[in-house]
C-alpha cells in the first residue's frame, strides 16, 4: 500500500460485524481465565495484553501503523517525544557509555543529553553534522554506543546527511538513531537511507491538532545487536526471567527490550484515548503534509524577498545551503516549518512577534494552525550563547510553522506585523 492508504488502513482491520473505526480500549487491565495464562504473558510479552503500562490494544494498532509508514518492523508509543528520546538512548547505553550527537537538535533534547543523561553516567559528545566523515569518526570512542541526529533540525532546519552518518555508525558497529519529527514518514523514511532506529514527537505533525502530547520509537529490525558491543541484548536479563533478547526475539530485540525493561520501569505509556486521538491525526497525515509543504514554500518565498528579513532557513528554497540534501532526502517537501532571522535586535524581534494576529505566539510547532516561537527566549532559553551558536540559533531568530489556513491570510498577517 502507498502511504495515503496506509494512513487509513494499516494497524487495524475491522472483523466481520466489528466496528469500522478503531475502538478505544480505555482499560488499565485485561482478564484471563487462569493464573497460568497470566504467567505465560509475563514470560512472553508479545503473547497478549496484560496491563496498560506496557501495551494497550488501541495503542498497539497505532504502533503497527507507524511502523508500517516508517518501513520498520515494530514500534512503541510513549507519553512524549522526550520520553521517546530518553528510552531510545537508555535502551542502548548504560553508565560509563557515550553517545555521539549532532549539536543541531531540539533544545530540550540538548538539555536531556548534556545535563540529565550525565546524571545517569552517560556522556554525550556533540559534533557539527556538517563535519566531514574523518572528523566525525575521530569523535567516536570505544565506548560510544550510538549516533543521534534529526532529519530536519529544530529550529535551524539543517538537513542531516543520513547516509553519511549511517555509514560511519555501521563501520563502528553502532546504530544510528534519527528523530524524524518534522518530515514524518510521509516526507522522509530514514530507515530506507540506513537509520536503525527512528523516533518522533507525535505531538507535532502526526497528531497535527495540538490535542495531546506523545512520542514513538520505531525499530528497523536491521541492526545486528549480536556484534559484541551490546551484551545487554545477548546475555540473560535477570530482571525479566532470563530473557535473551537477540535469541528469543531475533526480529526485533530492540523494541522488545525497550518495552520489557524500560517501559516496565518508567511507565510512560499512553492511554487508549491518546492512541485513538493520535490515529485520527494519522489518518489525514499524508494530505496535511502536502498542504503544509505548499504553504511553507510560498511563505518562505515571501520571507526570502522581504527587506526586513535578514535570512531564512528553509531547505526547499533553491538558495538554501541544504537544498541539495533536501532534494535527496525530502523530495516531496520540507514541511511547513522554517526559521527566519530579523534585521533587528532581540527586542525588536519579540515586538514583531507580538504584533501577529492570526499566527499564534506559543510553545508549539507543526500544528494545524500557524504559530511562531522565539527559540532564544523559550525552547533554548537554558542554553549558553556558545550552545545557541552550535545549535544554529540567533537571538533575532523566529521559528515559523505554517499552518493550513489560506496562504494569502497567513502572508497578510506577517505583512501587517512587519509593517
Amino acid at each position: 500500500m502507498k502511504d495515503e492508504t496506509k494512513c487509513l488502513h494499516s494497524g487495524y482491520t475491522p472483523q466481520n460485524g466489528g466496528p469500522g473505526v478503531m475502538p478505544i480500549y480505555q482499560s488499565t487491565t485485561f482478564r484471563f481465565n487462569s493464573t497460568q495464562e497470566i504467567a505465560e504473558v509475563f514470560d512472553d510479552p508479545t503473547k497478549a495484553h496484560i496491563y496498560s503500562r506496557f501495551t494497550n490494544p488501541t495503542v498497539d494498532c497505532v504502533e503497527k501503523k507507524i511502523a508500517e509508514l516508517e518501513n520498520g518492523i515494530a514500534a512503541m508509543c510513549t507519553t512524549s517525544g522526550q520520553a521517546a528520546s530518553l528510552i531510545s538512548i537508555l535502551n542502548i547505553a548504560s553508565s560509563g557509555d557515550r553517545i555521539l550527537s549532532s549539536s543541531a537538535i531540539y533544545g530540550g533534547t540538548v538539555n536531556l543529553f548534556a545535563i540529565t543523561l550525565k546524571k545517569f553516567g552517560i556522556t554525550v559528545d556533540f559534533i557539527d553534522s556538517d563535519d566531514d566523515e574523518n572528523k566525525i569518526q575521530s569523535a567516536i570512542k570505544p565506548n560510544t554506543k550510538a549516533i543521534f541526529g534529526e532529519t530536519l533540525a529544530n529550529p535551524s532546519l539543517k538537513v542531516l546527511d543520513i547516509e553519511k552518518f549511517a555509514k560511519i555508525a555501521h563501520s563502528n558497529n553502532i546504530p544510528l538513531i534519527v528523530d524524524n519529527t518534522f518530515p514524518t514518514p510521509i516526507l522522509c523514511k530514514p530507515i530506507d537511507f540506513g537509520a536503525d532506529i527512528v523516533i518522533h514527537s507525535t505531538t507535532k505533525y502526526m497528531d497535527g491538532h495540538a490535542l495531546q502530547v506523545g512520542g514513538v520509537i520505531v525499530d528497523s529490525g536491521k541492526f545486528d545487536f549480536t556484534n559484541g558491543k551490546f551484551p545487554d541484548f545477548t546475555k540473560p536479563d535477570e530482571s525479566y526471567h532470563g530473557t535473551i533478547y537477540t535469541k528469543d526475539y531475533p526480529n526485533c530485540p530492540y523494541i522488545i527490550k525497550a518495552r520489557a525493561q524500560l517501559m516496565r520501569d518508567f511507565g510512560c505509556y499512553p492511554s487508549g484515548m491518546s492512541g485513538f486521538l493520535l490515529n485520527i491525526g494519522l489518518e489525514t497525515l499524508a494530505l496535511r503534509m502536502e498542504r503544509y509543504c505548499q504553504n511553507g514554500l510560498k511563505l518562505a518565498e515571501y520571507f526570502n524577498n522581504h527587506p526586513k528579513i535578514k535570512s531564512i532557513n528553509y531547505p526547499a528554497l533553491k538558495n538554501d545551503k541544504y537544498y541539495n540534501l533536501a532534494q535527496k532526502y525530502l523530495p516531496k517537501g520540507t514541511s511547513g516549518v522554517m526559521s527566519i532571522t530579523m534585521n533587528g535586535t532581540r527586542q525588536e524581534t519579540m515586538n514583531f512577534m507580538d504584533k501577529l494576529k492570526l499566527a499564534s505566539n506559543e510553545v508549539h510547532v507543526a500544528d494545524i494552525r500557524t504559530c511562531v516561537l522565539h527559540p532564544a527566549s523559550a525552547t533554548h532559553r537554558q542554553l549558553t550563547d556558545e550552545q545557541l551558536v552550535a545549535c544554529g540559533i540567533n537571538p533575532s531568530m523566529v521559528r515559523v510553522s505554517a499552518g493550513l489556513e489560506n496562504i494569502d491570510d497567513i502572508i497578510q498577517d506577517f505583512e501587517q506585523a512587519l509593517t
